[in-house]
């Protein structure tokens, strides 16, 4: 895939990743741990993706407050002023609306990649071909083009997209539906119809497009510094942003833009991918080793133990005996020890219950 200086990518790496506690943990959250033991960090191999096909100076990482000096330090390559900080947690869309008419003022015309900063790729090259097809599709339509892949079990976790009628282009469909972490008999039902793909959590979209589908949604926000003040600095911006940015409502960029808008397409993709969000997700993604079990990057002794996800820290050995279908996993001072199920909402539960009872430090 060719460098060109139109295509543009958008990195959402705010996120407090509370369904993979205790490893990932309020102040240093999934995207900014190396997981599976690889050496990078999840948000350093997402830069490292895409850092091969889109010029350095039109990458841009949204995050908070908390955790610019994290960004800082593990993505050196990009200029402080390509971090865009939320003033508030707002989540993914006004960030990303944020991020778009920064961009938009650079080239009207831009084509641009919304990436979570947490997903794994398997097959990078079929990846960028993807990719390719992709961005040369947005250009010259005024489409929001989301990147499904086949589902390979009925997940809970992930969102599912329903495809409509084919497009002009092969492997391009119009959305029929998404539905967002459907219970395990719907997920069934979905991947035996053929006709659900899994929301990836990428899209791609040219600038004007986007655009459009904000100002349905953000008008007086959006607007007003445009039109006000068409030749603001970089300072007056952050300082618009800084008034403006707690009037934004608290919402997902795949609720606010791709669940409501028009012209919304799904491109069928094969490369290899996970969203390691939840531990659920990982034992189904990972291979199981003796007994079923999945130890990731993690020195165990396992004994009559069978259908384990287990994540240890480092100069840590665990023994386990007689365990079966669940998650063991430490970090700090937290050991959890539940039942894997569909342990997303699990997880969830018992991240509040110890912020009620224990507080801050625990979580």
């Amino acid at each position: 895939m060719e460098i060109t200086k139109k295509n543009y990518c958008v990195i959402l790496a705010g996120g407090k990743g509370r369904r993979l506690w205790p490893t990932s943990r309020e102040e240093k959250p999934k995207q900014f741990i190396d997981f599976l033991g690889v050496g990078r960090t999840q948000l350093q191999t997402t830069f490292d993706r895409f850092s091969k096909v889109i010029p350095l100076e039109n990458i841009f990482i949204c995050t908070c407050r908390e955790y610019l000096s994290l960004v800082k330090e593990q993505v050196p390559e990009i200029e402080e002023r390509n971090i865009l900080v939320e003033p508030v947690n707002r989540n993914t869309a006004p960030s990303v609306a944020w991020a778009n008419m920064r961009i938009k003022r650079q080239d009207p015309d831009a084509n641009i990649i919304i990436t979570p900063s947490d997903q794994l790729v398997v097959d990078e090259a079929s990846f960028m071909r993807c990719l390719e097809t992709g961005l040369s599709y947005v250009a010259e339509n005024d489409v929001l083009l989301a990147m499904g892949v086949k589902p390979t079990r009925p997940e809970p976790g992930y969102g599912y997209i329903q495809m409509g009628d084919l497009s002009c282009k092969p492997d391009v469909y119009k959305v029929k539906s998404f539905t967002e972490k459907p219970e395990r008999e719907f997920a069934k039902m979905f991947m035996e119809s053929g006709e659900f793909y899994w929301n990836t959590g990428v899209f791609m979209v040219n600038s004007r497009k986007l655009t459009q589908s904000f100002e349905s949604i953000f008008p007086s926000v959006l607007r007003k510094l445009k039109f006000e003040n068409p030749s603001y600095s970089y300072e007056e911006e952050l300082e618009y942003v800084a008034q403006n940015y707690p009037r934004y409502p608290n919402l997902s960029i795949d609720y606010a833009i791709l669940e409501h808008s028009s012209s919304v397409y799904v491109m069928k993709c094969d490369f290899g991918w996970a969203d390691l969000g939840t531990w659920h997700a990982v034992y189904e993604f990972m291979s199981n080793g003796d007994g079923d079990n999945v130890v990731v990057d993690s020195e165990v002794m396992l004994d009559d133990a069978h259908n384990n996800v287990i994540k240890l820290p480092k100069g840590r050995l665990g023994v386990i005996n007689g365990l079966d279908g669940y998650i063991v996993a430490e970090e700090g001072n937290v050991l959890l020890i539940c039942k894997k199920g569909d342990s997303s909402a699990l997880v969830r539960k018992y991240v509040n219950e110890v912020l009620i009872k224990y507080g801050d430090d625990f979580v």
